[in-house]
């Protein structure tokens, strides 16, 4: 069984893997909060979106990431994914022999010390809306304010076509989203998918100074950066972590989006197809 224990263990990678590039904006911010780590990105393409999916294909999608994610013997998992981690994150936790980092809890809970009882917002997907995630994890979190959500499933595409803040039809999709959410006024609104904090400017624009928007990404590193530190499973080099992104569709263009996600140039990425993601899991303990 592959652990995350053993003295080799804090040189071995993270795993990171989303439905596509949105991911990419958490590997950001673990590069930053982590510079000497290694990390293995998994970018589901080919299946992409999974917000617009049952609960139960995302489980299946999430399970067939986690395992191929396995083979590179990563010591800790990060499903930089908001749906996945709404649907599939506790079916990882019990099944996998490592441990597993979501992106709903950390931001929740950033959110909830940031709000100090007063409105928060989420907007996000409409599967990751629907499954009741975030409304759990901010109750958990110990929220006595309302919460308030809102989908925006035009918002991964029109990200992912490059579109600028200021392009007119952001700022039109974005107006028509947070319409009842500006009336509302939240104190804190969490980006509740690892697309929107490329819309961050926008989104604080039409909110107005009175939002603290909350990156779950962010939030997601100093958790993972917490986790590994506890464990003592921090890589002791202090800088010079690799990165390898690998993609189930158009590697091509998945690396000339990609730089615009992590905020650097992107030289390589590998392709992966799906039937190696369906085929037999290297380990028992996964799904």
């Amino acid at each position: 069984m592959i652990s995350g224990t053993g003295k080799d263990a804090p040189r071995r990678c993270i795993g990171v893997f989303d439905s596509g590039l949105g991911g990419l904006t958490v590997v950001r911010r673990l590069l930053a909060e982590l510079p000497g780590e290694d990390i293995v990105y998994l970018g589901d393409s080919a299946r992409v979106p999974y917000g617009t999916k049952s609960a139960q294909t995302v489980r299946t999608f999430a399970a067939e990431d986690a395992a191929w994610l396995m083979r590179h013997e990563p010591k800790l998992v990060v499903v930089a994914c908001n749906t996945a981690s709404a649907y599939a994150v506790e079916h990882l936790r019990a099944t996998l022999p490592v441990p597993v980092v979501d992106v709903i809890a950390p931001g929740a809970r950033r959110a909830v010390a940031l709000a100090g009882g007063r409105p928060i917002g989420v907007i996000a997907t409409e599967g990751t809306i629907a499954s009741g995630a975030y409304q759990q994890a901010v109750a958990e979190a110990g929220s006595t304010g309302a919460l308030l959500t809102g989908s925006c499933p035009l918002l991964v595409p029109i990200v992912e076509e490059g579109r600028d803040e200021d392009d007119p039809i952001v700022l039109a999709v974005l107006s028509g989203y947070l319409r009842a959410l500006q009336r509302a006024r939240p104190a804190v609104m969490i980006l509740g998918c690892t697309h929107y904090p490329l819309l961050a400017g926008a989104i604080a624009k039409l909110m107005g100074p009175h939002v603290q928007l909350v990156d779950s990404g962010q939030a997601t590193a100093l958790e993972v950066a917490e986790a590994l530190a506890t464990a003592n499973l921090r890589n002791p080099r202090p800088a010079g972590g690799r990165l390898k992104c690998h993609c189930t569709d158009n590697a091509e263009r998945f690396a000339a989006v990609a730089s615009r996600f992590l905020g650097r140039p992107v030289e390589q990425v590998q392709w992966v197809g799906t039937d190696e993601l369906t085929g037999p899991s290297p380990c028992r303990s996964c799904p």
